[in-house]
C-alpha cells in the first residue's frame, strides 16, 4: 500500500513540475479588438473578394471499403460492395478533401441533396490540417 502512495506521490509532484513549467512558457499575447460594425475598407473588400471567388470541391462520403486489386477487377454490373456504414448513418461532407460536416441524404425535386446535421468547428478542423 505504501508503494502506491509513493507512486501517487511522485506522479502528483511530477505533474506540478509540469503545470509550473507551463505557467513559467506561457506569455500574455495582445490581440486587436473586433468591432461588429466596423466598416471594411476599398482593399480588404478586394482581398476578401479574391478569397470568395476560389472554388473548392464539395463531394459527400457514403462510405469506404479496401478490396484487392483482384477483386476490383472482378467487379460487374450488379456487384455490391460492402462499405464500412451502416445504414443510416450521418454521410462526411468533405471540402477538398477536409472532413468539414456530416449530413442526410434529401430529396428536393428530383434532385439529391444533404441536410447538415454537425458541421466541424473551425478549431476541430484547424487541428486535423496540422
Amino acid at each position: 500500500m505504501s508503494d502506491d502512495n509513493e507512486d501517487l506521490g511522485m506522479w502528483d509532484e511530477a505533474m506540478e513540475e509540469q503545470a509550473e513549467a507551463e505557467a513559467a512558457d506561457a506569455k500574455p499575447v495582445e490581440l486587436d479588438e473586433l468591432e461588429a460594425d466596423a466598416p471594411i475598407t476599398g482593399d480588404e473588400k478586394r482581398k476578401l473578394d479574391a478569397i470568395l471567388d476560389i472554388p473548392v470541391t464539395i463531394s459527400m462520403e457514403v462510405g469506404r471499403s479496401n478490396i484487392s486489386i483482384r477483386n476490383l477487377l472482378q467487379l460487374n454490373q450488379g456487384s455490391v460492395v460492402e462499405l464500412d456504414r451502416v445504414a443510416g448513418e450521418a454521410l462526411d461532407v468533405m471540402v477538398n478533401g477536409t472532413l468539414i460536416a456530416h449530413g442526410e441524404v434529401v430529396v428536393v425535386n428530383d434532385k439529391f441533396g444533404i441536410r447538415l446535421t454537425d458541421v466541424i468547428s473551425q478549431i476541430e478542423r484547424i487541428k486535423k490540417l496540422k
